[in-house]
């Protein structure tokens, strides 16, 4: 028998794995959730799954109808923006804390998680980029000791997730965004507050630009475009 810790710890993997699923494409946006497929095809039970898409629903990532069921929830261009704009502000303020707070160790596992980065990229590795790249982000946050501006961002992240991977998919966009990290990295070690907090806010922008490049082929929801922000150049790849 499976006890209750078990089955909570089980409800969580699946609920990752759900949202692996929907980063990744596996998932479609619009698609429709049929609670007896999900279950076969990630080997969970029909109540574990109902229990996966009423967390997912909360994050954001699918929506749930009375007698209609659950569907992946699209996100538009103008969502994606609107999410990357209020994390360049947060996660800016994150980043000068981290530089004023930073201890020689954490420096020291920034610089080290700032190589491998970059090493990723070098082997032309787009997964471990976006997974190393997370992992600046989460060290900068966690040093930075702000439990309110990461509890907002955790609920921006499951939000943002899915055009995250495909971003770092654009050609050139790990090149360039393992420079923009250096650069936050490098202000935070330093100890720089002000270059810091700048040099993050730039990154989340130049990921805007990204954002309306990967609409343009086809990767997100459409806008007027009208709606674009006329002194914005695209950014090549985040």
């Amino acid at each position: 028998m499976t006890s209750p810790s078990e089955a909570a710890s089980s409800s969580v993997d699946l609920v990752d794995r759900v949202r692996l699923a929907i980063a990744h494409g596996e998932l479609l946006p619009g698609q429709h959730l049929v609670e007896t497929d999900l279950a076969a095809m990630f080997s969970a039970s029909r109540g574990a799954v109902r229990s996966a898409l009423t967390v997912l629903d909360a994050d954001g990532l699918v929506t749930r109808t009375p007698n209609r069921g659950a569907r992946v929830r699209p996100i538009s261009l103008a969502e994606a923006v609107e999410i990357t704009e209020l994390r360049a502000v947060i996660e800016g303020l994150c980043a000068a804390k981290a530089a004023q707070r930073a201890t020689a160790q954490e420096r020291a596992d920034l610089r080290r998680t700032d190589d491998l980065m970059r090493a990723a990229v070098e082997a032309g590795d787009s997964a471990a980029y976006s997974r190393l790249s997370e992992t600046v982000h989460e060290t900068i946050r966690r040093i930075a000791a702000q439990a309110t501006a990461v509890d907002v961002l955790d609920r921006l992240r499951y939000r943002s997730v899915r055009y995250q991977f495909s971003v770092a998919r654009l050609p050139g966009r790990p090149q360039q965004g393992a420079e923009e990290h250096s650069a936050v990295v490098r202000a935070v070690v330093a100890g720089k507050a002000d270059d810091a907090e700048r040099e993050m806010r730039a990154h989340l922008q130049s990921v805007i630009g990204a954002l309306y490049d990967l609409q343009a082929q086809g990767g997100l929801y459409a806008i007027p475009a009208a709606s674009r922000p006329a002194t914005m150049s695209p950014a090549p790849g985040a």
